[in-house]
């Protein structure tokens, strides 16, 4: 059974910087997809970013702010934010999939419980 574990979460004001962390337990992140979503209120959960084998893929609204990466040392994966803006307000949800690719051709088989981030304008 995989767990999924987010931390680093909080609240920052527009233009600063956070960066997420998913602690992995049962598999190794350097054999998984991996990857973050998010939900605002009242909206549905949209991907943010992936990391696989394959490499990195990033939803167009946070591309070129946020970069997602990996420890397998510490069977890891983060999500660097920075460039805040106020619609980056979520609950920012660890993901994985028990495939090497990030496609979505495989189900999304693991999810964490989540974590707040609130951007103040």
């Amino acid at each position: 059974q995989v767990q999924l574990v987010e931390s680093g979460g909080g609240l920052v004001q527009a233009g600063g910087s956070l960066r997420l962390s998913c602690a992995a337990s049962g598999r190794s992140v350097s054999s998984t997809a991996m990857g973050w979503f998010r939900q605002a209120p009242g909206k549905e959960r949209e991907f943010v970013a992936a990391i696989s084998v394959g490499g990195t893929n990033y939803a167009d609204s946070v591309k070129d702010r946020f970069a997602i990466s990996r420890d397998n040392a510490k069977n890891t994966v983060y999500l660097q934010m920075s460039s805040l803006k106020p619609e980056d307000t979520a609950i920012y949800y660890c993901a994985a999939k028990t495939s090497l690719y990030w496609s979505s051709r495989y189900p999304t088989n693991y999810w964490g419980q989540g974590i707040q981030v609130t951007v103040s304008s």
